[in-house]
């Protein structure tokens, strides 16, 4: 169970990392305002309970459906993710108004941020799927508590990171190689432990 909580906290980190960025510009936006942390935090739980909940009916019909020599495939989904995001990172590394993009003409609301979070959750379904495929009910029962308590510390990282501009705009410069890194190994242990191709 140990083992579980270390691995869903480094699962949580590897797919959140740029929504540090996104609520600190929501942060940002809402300075000044009363109750502004208040309402990114519902947002981000509403969201984030989005994308845990279509992870877990996905990986359930799959696990329903599917023989268990196919489910190791599942870790092609992560590797894929990671090869795109890094193709995308070296198509747009000059761009750095995506961010700023995302929340353009937007009040700082609780379905403003909860959009946001799951809109911008997709990658995070597609790597918790062929995860909670690979581990037994108890182990998913641990990844979404451990999953779900990280949502505030990521609202409290956010909100720090959003009244220290230097720390946002090394996070903001690094997550694009970091982000297709993770994604990628974590695609190939799951095809290797699960002994995908004879691996």
């Amino acid at each position: 169970m140990i083992l579980s909580v270390l691995q869903a906290i480094g699962l949580f980190l590897a797919t959140n990392i740029d929504d540090i960025i996104v609520l600190s510009l929501f942060f940002a936006r809402g300075a000044g305002q009363r109750g502004t942390t208040t309402r990114i935090l519902a947002g981000q739980y509403l969201g984030f309970v989005g994308i845990l909940g279509a992870a877990v009916l996905v990986s359930l019909g799959a696990g329903a459906f599917l023989p268990p020599e196919v489910i190791p495939y599942f870790g092609l989904i992560p590797l894929a993710l990671g090869l795109w995001a890094a193709w995308q990172a070296w198509r747009r590394r000059h761009d750095d108004d995506d961010d700023e993009a995302k929340i353009e003409g937007k009040k700082v609301a609780v379905w403003a941020v909860a959009g946001v979070t799951f809109a911008n959750g997709g990658d995070n379904i597609g790597v918790y799927v062929p995860v909670f495929l690979n581990v037994g009910p108890a182990a998913v029962v641990a990844y979404c508590v451990v999953f779900l308590a990280l949502v505030a510390v990521l609202v409290i990282v956010a909100k720090f990171i959003a009244t220290r501009r230097p720390i946002a705009e090394i996070l903001e410069r690094w997550e694009h190689v970091l982000f297709p890194l993770v994604l990628i190994g974590l695609g190939v242990f799951i095809l290797i432990s699960g002994g995908a191709f004879g691996l």
